[in-house]
């Protein structure tokens, strides 16, 4: 029995859903009835996850598109509308971390990139999700931040900017789309793997987390079900953290990538 029978039927959007994170809430949607728009930048990887959703015994589509792009983010809800008639959940995933670059080696194009990505990319999807939604009475709106909107890593300027300023935009959306019963929300993932670290990574990116490991995507599935389903009606303008208590600690998790060693020298600015 579906842990969420009010999600089947529901029409859900995922960007970034080929891989990682994104591909794990897109199966999980599919594996409570919900009809899954299976969106990422690389065609063959979104293919890839609407099949085995299918496979599965879900219903999916793939819709390839860079959501930094409105052009491209109309084709997605294009191809949505065609297949499903509506949108009821919109879970926006797609983000770029890489490169990882100093604030002295940052440049212009890479910083217009990233926050174009990863917070334009939020406002493209809502925008045109939120009149849908409006217009059939409500939904559901998920965004995806991280443990640098309130803190911070080294050499994740721009990531972290944008980060930021998905939390600043899901409040100011709440605000905005409650009085259409659209809620807002953001998860705030902690340290998860999402590559497929050997056991050597794994324990070290963990042992300073307070639940002992780290995270794997599918932890991600159950609060992104939870602000979907009617069983957080009454919550919205909210972050939840699917952290492992990494951020409740005084002490910080070992999560920093780059290292201050790396740092250009004075000499070279």
């Amino acid at each position: 029995m579906s842990t969420h029978p009010d999600l089947a039927g529901k029409v859900v959007i995922v960007t970034g859903a080929g891989k990682g994170i994104g591909e794990a809430i897109a199966a999980r949607f599919g594996s409570v009835g919900s009809s899954v728009v299976v969106n990422d930048v690389d065609a063959a990887s979104a293919e890839a996850a609407a099949q085995s959703i299918n496979a599965a015994g879900g219903t999916a589509i793939a819709a390839a598109a860079d959501v930094s792009d409105s052009a491209q983010v109309d084709t997605i809800f294009e191809a949505t509308l065609a297949a499903f008639g509506t949108v009821d959940v919109m879970v926006n995933n797609a983000g770029i971390i890489s490169p990882m670059l100093h604030f002295f080696d940052a440049d212009e194009a890479w910083w217009r990139r990233i926050i174009d990505v990863n917070l334009t990319g939020h406002f493209l999807c809502n925008h045109r999700a939120a009149r849908v939604m409006a217009k059939n009475g409500g939904g559901s709106i998920i965004n995806m931040s991280s443990g640098g909107a309130t803190r911070a890593h080294r050499s994740f300027t721009a990531y972290d900017a944008s980060k930021g300023g998905i939390e600043a935009l899901t409040r100011a959306m709440a605000l905005d789309l409650g009085p259409y019963n659209i809620r807002v929300n953001a998860l705030m993932p902690g340290s998860i793997d999402t590559a497929g670290m050997d056991t050597e990574a794994r324990a070290y990116r963990g042992v300073n987390i307070p639940a002992g490991r780290i995270g794997d995507p599918f932890d991600m599935t159950g609060p992104a079900l939870f602000l979907a389903s009617d069983d957080s009606s009454y919550v919205t303008g909210d972050v939840i953290k699917v952290d492992g208590g990494m951020l409740a600690q005084q002490r910080s998790a070992t999560v920093d990538i780059v290292h201050p060693d790396t740092f250009p020298a004075v000499e070279d600015l």
